[in-house]
């Protein structure tokens, strides 16, 4: 009996939460948010979505003993507003730490002793926040980091070279926000390295809209959502079917002493290994850059 708690019933919450019911990830599905009626008017809605398909979710408006039992708490509250004046996702944390603040006590008072996947901005900065909070463990508290960066980042390349997104091998890494970058020295495809396939030029403006594409979508769309839920749902996966996936998540780096988005094998348990790329000098001043950014941020507890 695989069972989720789903918490944020916004447009990435919702979007989650559809993606977890069309892909049939868990057997149970608890959901929460501070809005009145949001959780049975989601449910409601899923649940007509699931007639003539193949295979059920058991789906409910949670109560809090419903964390007891659960194997994963994906958090997710937001305030997509605040991004959609600024193209920095560490400008929600004013809002979204107040939302740690209400859950964590909640989270840590329960039985649960499964692992919490957040979602929440500024994702590494949330996750540790999260953990330091709840006191769970480091393992068992994972960031969804630069997995969606990451993928932005193979769709570009993909295009360039004309092939599938998933034969482009690399990773973004740091924050996921302003101070990610491309670990450029790591990226190439069947082995050949990226830079003696693309240009400089070309490797730049990739960069760049890597890091810009969330606030382009959300400037016409008003928010992103399938992108985060995809990768959401890659962990939750990974998790469930003890895949040891190497995914660019946020975990703790014992290394930089914080959350941070980088490769980690994860499976049943959370992150059971973590690799640190071999990065040239400039990305090694991007990566310290790109610490120095969550730790100023980070509140001590």
């Amino acid at each position: 009996m695989k069972k989720i708690s789903l918490i944020g019933l916004g447009n990435v919450g919702s979007t989650v939460a559809y993606t977890l019911v069309e892909r049939q990830l868990c057997d149970s599905l608890a959901l929460f948010d501070k809005k009145e009626g949001l959780a049975e008017a989601e449910l409601n809605d899923l649940n007509d979505g699931m007639v003539r398909r193949n295979g059920n979710v058991n789906i409910i408006a949670g109560e809090i003993s419903d964390l007891d039992d659960s194997d994963i708490i994906i958090f997710a509250p937001g305030d997509i507003s605040i991004l959609q004046k600024y193209s920095d996702r560490l400008e929600e944390f004013k809002y979204t730490k107040t939302c740690v603040e209400e859950w964590a006590p909640i989270i840590k008072k329960s039985k649960f002793d499964g692992i919490i996947v957040s979602i929440t901005n500024p994702c590494d900065v949330i996750a540790e926040y999260m953990q330091k909070l709840t006191e769970h463990p480091r393992e068992k508290v994972i960031g969804t980091g630069t997995i969606l960066d990451t993928a932005r980042m193979k769709n570009a390349v993909a295009k360039f070279v004309d092939i599938d997104p998933n034969s482009v091998n690399g990773y973004v890494i740091g924050e996921h926000g302003n101070s990610q970058f491309v670990a450029w020295s790591n990226v190439s495809i069947a082995t050949q390295p990226i830079t003696e396939i693309l240009d400089k030029m070309t490797i730049d403006s990739i960069e760049a809209s890597t890091r810009m594409k969330a606030f382009e979508t959300i400037k016409v769309k008003g928010y992103t959502s399938y992108g985060i839920a995809n990768s959401t749902a890659i962990v939750v996966e990974t998790i469930f079917k003890d895949a040891k996936t190497i995914l660019a998540v946020s975990s703790y780096s014992s290394v930089d002493g914080c959350y941070i988005g980088h490769p980690a094998v994860v499976g049943k348990d959370g992150v059971i290994r973590d690799f640190h790329l071999e990065l040239n000098e400039e990305e090694k001043e991007k990566w310290d850059h790109s610490v120095k950014t969550i730790k100023e941020i980070s509140p001590k507890k």
